[in-house]
């Protein structure tokens, strides 16, 4: 099941992308787009999750005494997962994320912050739900969305660029070129969000019970969400790469769409269904 979501999410974005190469350039266009998706289908598999983890200046843990590297340790251990690698950002906003194409190659991130902020049994509940995310395979999807949309949002600009300043394309329309270079951006986004929230239900549920306890948790994202809204956020932090957190680094900001464009369910929804899971923990 999980396999057959990223081969979707791949078709889904190489379509995408091969269609404002045909909009863009013609045929010609097409085809060369065609070839640069290939590439990077191959790029955001094996290499994808290095490129995020630059891009947030994270570094290797390699204190195995450090409280964040022993609280991993453990819950690998009861979730039967081989031992990610774990990282420090060094960021006081706290949040945290995982990263790799499968159990043997993942990664563990989290700030400075979200080690400064959240107790032990907190801190338990966020790694907690980034492994369930390791364990689903979610990881995998979400860096690969992560990569499409941010190359669909660089051509969305060069469209634009193009329309402003001239085509080279016979027949091009200026003002179509615009509006798909507003809108293409747009659908690669709902594409994301269609595999982004309901996962992070699941990973809750799965941090839920592979410590044995919700509260840890429920009281981790009720922080990290009331940072968050104080106008706080990751320093780096891109739209692309929002849904990989476990708290939207954009959650401070007004959305003139309300809920609909999301990355995450809202985090009193998230409570919520924990809270109806205890009494079956």
């Amino acid at each position: 099941m999980e396999q057959a979501k990223t081969v979707f999410l791949l078709t889904s974005l190489t379509v995408l992308f091969v269609f404002i190469g045909f909009s863009f350039g013609g045929t010609t266009g097409m085809l060369i787009a065609f070839l640069i998706a290939g590439g990077m289908n191959f790029y955001a598999y094996y290499y994808s999750d290095q490129q995020v983890l630059k891009h947030y200046d994270a570094t290797p843990l390699e204190d195995k005494r450090h409280p964040v590297y022993q609280i991993t340790q453990k819950l690998v251990q009861k979730a039967g997962l081989p031992m990610p690698k774990v990282y420090l950002i060094p960021d006081h906003t706290p949040n945290a994320f995982a990263t790799g194409r499968n159990h043997e190659n993942a990664a563990v991130a989290v700030t400075m912050g979200l080690y400064e902020m959240l107790n032990e049994k907190e801190l338990e509940g966020v790694i907690a739900h980034e492994l369930s995310h390791i364990k689903h395979y979610d990881i995998l999807v979400g860096t690969i969305a992560a990569v499409f949309a941010g190359a669909i949002a660089m051509i969305a600009n060069m469209m634009q660029f193009g329309a402003m300043f001239g085509s080279n394309r016979q027949n091009s329309n200026p003002i179509m070129m615009i509006l798909m270079a507003l809108l293409l951006p747009l659908a690669a986004s709902i594409i994301q969000m269609t595999v982004s929230r309901s996962r992070e239900f699941m990973a809750d549920e799965g941090a839920a019970r592979m410590t044995g306890d919700a509260s840890g948790l429920q009281s981790a994202l009720s922080k990290l969400e009331n940072y968050a809204r104080n106008g706080h956020q990751v320093h780096n932090a891109t739209e692309q790469t929002a849904h990989m957190f476990i708290i939207n680094p954009f959650s401070g900001l007004k959305s003139t769409f309300g809920g609909l464009f999301r990355t995450h369910p809202t985090t009193e929804d998230r409570i919520a269904r924990l809270e109806e899971l205890k009494s079956e923990l």
